[in-house]
């Protein structure tokens, strides 16, 4: 715990626990300049449909999440919104639509980004926005999984993006980068830069490369052209470290993907180490964390890896998790536009501190003691290193030299019980004659600060976590739907949107569809299959019917239960899997590619007419009906015991669905 002294006791009794502390000396000042300037904190909505189920929540739950992400001085409230520009592939957890599925196509209404953009600007119009895709569809390779082969394509499809965010969402993109953790290509980094400058967007930056530090810093060392049009250097996960040929370049150094933790305690430890030791070791001057709210469910890859966590939308329920107050430690008392002080740095008994300035005498100061134990994020490892209680000893000079008290903020993260202390202000604290001395423990957090606007108000608790319902209906009779996705549908491969069947005069009018019919630029191996889950995990018993419109003769459609993989694993999905055929004829698999064939026969099922699917397992048996009608049964299922729901197409081909029935347990 921290002991702050009257300026007449500026030491503790040599018997005290604490005298007996390593002590260290720090000297603050801004009479000689300033370091690097502060660029922000921020998160990332995608890399893949990490925010999907946020938009399915009711009010006033939606607007409380958003308030604790991004509203200042109230919850993390973020400096920055990086959000996925979709490009209808998976990409981590799931896939997001594209502003141009097809090359005559545009439509700035699909997806969630923009609207979760919007909201970020609503509580904090001077947020800044960055743009990043993590895969393109499939025309812009012109049938290779390469963007690169015609960068003026690609550089039209990122312009448009960002065009139209301004015309159609008044959102202004402040950076933009190149392809996420993939290879870079100087000719197209070039192109990307003129092609911004012709249509007046001189103002929107480069990010490069999103990936590592070289060989991006080393190619602009060697290239000047690249070098003045690159902004800003992004790497992922850099372990608090930069690269020399980084360093050399004098572009400003972001840690542009980093955290990707489990929120727990040891993923507050974690955000908290490099949020100051990313600047202390590295320089760099902007920490983004993958991702910004664990909205996807838990049992995706990567569960629970944002901020915070909002996967319950039909119950309501979300926690506020440690990361978000470890978050607050920084965001509510920096700006972006403010500058280091030259002397942040390690403290002498293991840990860190940094200290900012507005430039107009206000001082905030960072000092984080996470022990190697409780603060390893899942990416790099963490090499060993030692932490002791200590005594740190600041001395305020410069601009500083005449406060005489510092707000004081403090963060303690328990490992042996649930009783964290999270962000809990401890009022003002006295500077004695430009003194300050605090002692520290173990996994501490403090923020010493100038500022007094600094708040927790938490709202009250949410409703209780309740699991997926086990009665499930959906008919998709939605004439303008506020989002193109259905409510908790989650695709892994493809893209299901809301369509309106203009050829129907019946009871399909309003349907879902597949409407990806080419594989896209994939970020990684996307599936033969598209596929959209939905539902419970633990769910092992179900009846699923579903109403399915196979659009051409190369097509074909399933519905599946008991589905064990999602993400960037979905390729290898196992599960039930009742396929239907315009060749007349029915497969059921117990897998999603179709190799293990558990029963086939004829079903008399043809393109271009509606037909009902109903799937039903209960324990080790699974059956099939189709119209209504017995289809297949008796077949044995042994394995998975449990999993999703599913909708989807033999290929990537448009296919309808309508009238979701699920009664599971």
């Amino acid at each position: 715990m921290l002991l702050l002294w009257p300026c007449l006791v500026l030491s503790l009794s040599p018997w005290s626990a604490a005298a007996r502390r390593p002590s260290g000396r720090y000297w603050l000042t801004d009479a000689k300049g300033l370091a690097r300037e502060f660029d922000g904190i921020g998160a990332v909505s995608g890399g893949g449909a990490t925010s999907r189920l946020l938009v399915n929540y009711e009010e006033p739950y939606r607007s409380q999440i958003l308030d604790y992400l991004f509203k200042p001085n109230f919850g993390a409230a973020l400096h920055i919104l990086k959000v996925e520009i979709g490009g209808d592939a998976q990409s981590t957890d799931g896939t997001e639509p594209s502003h141009m599925h097809y090359e005559n196509d545009e439509n700035y209404f699909r997806g969630y980004e923009w609207w979760l953009m919007k909201e970020a600007k609503k509580r904090n119009p001077n947020i800044k926005l960055i743009g990043l895709p993590w895969a393109f569809p499939g025309w812009i390779g012109r049938g290779e999984n390469w963007p690169y082969h015609h960068p003026d394509v690609t550089a039209y499809y990122i312009v448009s993006w960002i065009i139209g965010a301004k015309r159609f969402h008044d959102l202004d993109i402040d950076y933009i980068g190149i392809w996420n953790e993939r290879t870079f290509n100087s000719k197209y980094i070039k192109l990307l830069r003129s092609t911004l400058d012709k249509q007046d967007l001189q103002r929107v930056r480069i990010v490069a490369s999103d990936n590592l530090w070289e060989p991006i810093s080393f190619v602009m060392l060697l290239d000047c052209e690249l070098r003045e049009v690159v902004d800003v250097i992004g790497a992922h996960y850099p372990g608090t470290i930069t690269m020399p040929s980084a360093l050399l370049t004098k572009k400003k150094l972001w840690a542009s993907e980093d955290y990707s933790t489990l929120n727990n305690e040891i993923g507050a430890g974690c955000w908290a180490r490099i949020l100051n030791q990313n600047y202390v070791n590295g320089h760099m001057t902007s920490t983004i964390a993958w991702n910004l709210v664990a909205s996807y469910y838990e049992d995706l890859p990567f569960g629970r890896c944002g901020l915070m966590t909002a996967q319950e939308p039909w119950s309501g329920h979300y926690t506020v998790d440690p990361p978000i107050w470890i978050t607050a430690h920084t965001t509510q008392f920096t700006q972006p536009g403010w500058h280091y002080l030259n002397a942040s740095g390690r403290l002498d008994g293991g840990g860190s501190y940094v200290a900012l300035t507005d430039g107009k005498g206000n001082l905030t100061i960072i000092i984080e003691t996470m022990t190697h134990k409780h603060s390893a994020c899942i990416r790099p490892p963490l090499l060993p290193y030692s932490v002791s209680p200590q005594k740190a000893t600041f001395y305020l000079n410069g601009s500083f030299s005449h406060l005489e008290a510092l707000q004081m903020w403090y963060s303690k993260l328990e490992f042996k019980s649930a009783n964290s202390t999270l962000f809990q202000s401890l009022g003002p604290k006295k500077v004695c004659e430009g003194v300050l001395t605090v002692n520290l423990d173990l996994d501490e957090v403090y923020t010493l600060t100038t500022l007094k606007t600094g708040r927790k108000s938490p709202f009250p608790d949410p409703p209780p976590s309740q699991p997926f319902p086990s009665t499930y209906k959906d008919d998709f009779d939605v004439r303008n739907p506020p989002f193109s996705e259905a409510p908790y549908f989650a695709d892994q491969t493809g893209v299901f949107e809301y369509f309106v069947n203009t050829s129907d005069p019946g009871e399909h009018v309003f349907t879902l569809r597949q409407v990806v019919n080419q594989r896209p630029v994939t970020w990684v191996s996307d599936a033969e299959n598209t596929i959209s889950i939905i539902g419970n995990y633990k769910w092992m018993n179900l009846t699923l019917s579903c109403d399915v419109y196979i659009e051409s003769n190369r097509g074909g459609a399933f519905i599946a239960g008991r589905v064990d993989k999602g993400g960037i694993y979905v390729g290898d999905a196992k599960g039930v899997f009742f396929w239907v055929l315009p060749d007349g004829t029915y497969r059921v698999t117990g897998d999603l590619y179709g190799k293990e064939v558990l029963m086939k026969g004829l079903s008399g099922v043809r393109a271009e007419a509606w037909h009902r699917l109903t799937l039903i397992l209960t324990g080790s048996n699974a059956s099939g009906m189709l119209n209504g009608y017995p289809l297949w049964e008796n077949v044995t299922i042994t394995k998975p015991a449990n999993g999703w729901a599913a909708i989807g197409t033999k290929h990537f081909e448009f296919t309808q669905f309508d009238n979701v029935h699920i009664q599971a347990s």
